[in-house]
């Protein structure tokens, strides 16, 4: 490829659309471009890194003895119905009607369909188990779309499903996607972690997330400085309090007047205490009736545990009307300290909480002095807040968190039956008897990856890619465009390495030299090669994009010292 014919319009100056610095570089050096919100088209160069992450996948997956097939992005409200999501998934879903007015959606992920596919395909435990993936498009109605690829509209994903008929059948296909998933990202240069993770709206019993890390990544990673448990912000467990051995308050409940101080910064700095002595109490409702939450002041409730702790499939904060109705009190004034007709669950930090302020579930009111077992008891304790850094590891003896940033590339699951038992797919056992088959999931975000991989590779003048990602190994560069000499030894250089198959693009552009070396080192091409004022002296000027290193090379030498050293 010569740059006269690419399409591949840089940019000096950072986008005002882009946020972060994968997403400027990106578009400033001629990868994509901007439909619409959370919508992009891949130019040349971008569909070129795309192109490279697919293959990779792909070969990885059909090592592992996944199959290929390709599924359609439409898909029948009626699938989604037997699974409860249609009514649940909420306004991400992107939802259409045909004109027949039936309801289809735009799919966000493929449970429903593969899992009709299994059904209407296997009927006997001879069949199994088997694995299925895709390579497709992906749509999700975003609230706010941002960060690029990274949280889109519209998005290419690998998504697989395995089937099986035992729990350990299942166990051993995810750790055969485990071990893929790991040569994927191996394969790709990246540097990542796996941790224990939250399921979501996919749903199961257990998942893990595969991390790039980086320093700006848009996830805490939380990790023990002691053993090797890691975890996502959401999943991260926090090592728990013997609550039996809770101090108790030894002053009397007091109760204070607090005219129109309801948020805990505000009634801490007003009673003189720190956050951590405060008992937040946040009003849920669950399609078991109204609960109440209790955290610590400088603590963050963790939705996705509450609903664990409590079994519940529904879970949203209560409306005004309702935490009236329960607590009595206009909204900030809530406390657990006779709270009565409302399940309570005290997160264990709270449960030690000596001499706590919170709410007296009276309006402008709130009360000290309170302790857990003397003025007030849940219905259940347990570890409802997300982690924070130098919280205790709840796997190890003495292990405390420290936190690192990362960018969520993949993701594996434990489904078990959550979709098969609801849609019928069963097979027939040994005994002729039918069984719900037990299934696993495991995605990857191609696009999302190729991002992640610029997240964490890039300097001051652009991209650093990883030898397997970039959209070509090598670039020749004649820098004096009106020197014949140069132009030919480059043009036979560029012509010599395509012929052996190697990845190479010949910026044969009327610019100055600047010009061609600022746009090289922006697009993030492993390799320069420089053909200027060293072809005097017959010697070409080889620079690697990653470490700055320039070799001298005699012109003669040149191809057969790439083909060695810079093309795989």
């Amino acid at each position: 490829m010569k740059m006269t014919q690419l399409v591949a319009p840089t940019l000096r100056e950072d986008p005002s659309e882009a946020e972060i610095v994968s997403h400027k570089l990106l578009l400033r050096g001629g990868f994509i471009r901007r439909l619409a919100a959370g919508i992009y088209t891949f130019l040349p160069l971008g569909l070129r890194v795309l192109h490279k992450v697919t293959n990779i996948v792909r070969e990885e997956m059909n090592r592992a003895g996944a199959q290929e097939v390709f599924m359609p992005a439409l898909q029948p409200a009626e699938l989604w119905q037997e699974t409860g999501r249609w009514n649940v998934y909420g306004k991400e879903l992107f939802r259409i009607k045909d004109r027949h007015d039936r309801e289809f959606c735009l799919g966000p992920t493929h449970e429903e369909v593969i899992t009709d596919l299994a059904r209407n395909s296997i009927k006997s435990y001879r069949q199994l188990p088997i694995n299925l993936y895709q390579i497709q498009t992906k749509f999700r109605d975003e609230i706010r779309p941002r960060f690029g690829l990274m949280r889109g509209r519209e998005f290419m994903m690998k998504d697989a499903y395995s089937f099986h008929t035992s729990e350990e059948s299942l166990d051993k296909e995810y750790k055969n996607m485990y071990d893929t998933y790991c040569r994927i990202f191996d394969r790709m240069g990246l540097k990542y972690r796996v941790v224990e993770a939250e399921s979501g709206a996919i749903g199961g019993g257990y998942s893990q997330e595969f991390m790039v890390l980086a320093e700006t990544g848009e996830e805490e990673i939380f990790y023990c400085n002691k053993c090797d448990y890691t975890a996502s912000r959401e999943s991260a467990g926090v090592g728990k309090w013997k609550t039996g051995d809770a101090p108790k308050a030894k002053e009397k409940v007091k109760e204070i007047h607090t005219p129109k101080i309801k948020t805990i910064e505000e009634v801490a700095a007003f009673l003189k205490i720190k956050p951590a002595k405060m008992i937040k109490t946040l009003i849920y409702e669950t399609e078991a009736g109204p609960v109440a939450a209790l955290v610590r002041g400088d603590h963050a409730l963790n939705e996705a545990k509450l609903k664990k702790i409590l079994g519940a499939e529904d879970l949203k904060l209560a409306s005004e009307k309702v935490i009236e109705k329960v607590t009595k009190a206009p909204i900030g004034f809530a406390g657990p300290v006779g709270l009565k007709g409302v399940k309570i669950v005290a997160d264990t930090a709270v449960a030690v909480i000596e001499h706590g302020a919170t709410g007296a579930n009276k309006k402008d009111y709130h009360i000290i002095n309170v302790g857990y077992g003397r003025d007030y008891k849940a219905d259940l304790v347990g570890d409802i807040r997300f982690a924070v850094r130098k919280d205790v590891c709840p796997r190890c003896d003495g292990g405390k968190f420290e936190v690192m940033r990362g960018i969520e590339v993949g993701h594996i699951f434990k489904l078990g039956i959550k979709y098969s038992d609801k849609m019928k797919c069963d097979y027939l056992d040994e005994n002729n008897k039918e069984k719900p088959m037990i299934m696993g999931c495991y995605g990857i975000g191609v696009g999302r990856t190729a991002q992640a991989a610029v997240e964490q590779s890039f300097d001051k003048d652009g991209i650093v890619w990883p030898l397997p990602l970039a959209p070509f190994k090598i670039a020749v560069i004649p820098m004096n465009s009106s020197d014949q000499e140069q132009l030919s030894v480059a043009e036979g250089i560029y012509k010599e390495l395509g012929a052996a198959g190697i990845e190479v693009i010949l910026d044969d552009r009327d610019q100055r030299a600047g010009v061609k070396l600022k746009d090289i080192d922006l697009i993030g091409i492993p390799t320069k090669v420089i053909v200027g004022k060293a072809l005097k002296d017959g010697k070409i000027e080889i620079k690697s994009r990653k470490t700055g290193e320039t070799q001298l090379v005699k012109k003669e030498e040149v191809s057969g010292w790439l083909k060695q050293n810079a093309s795989s």
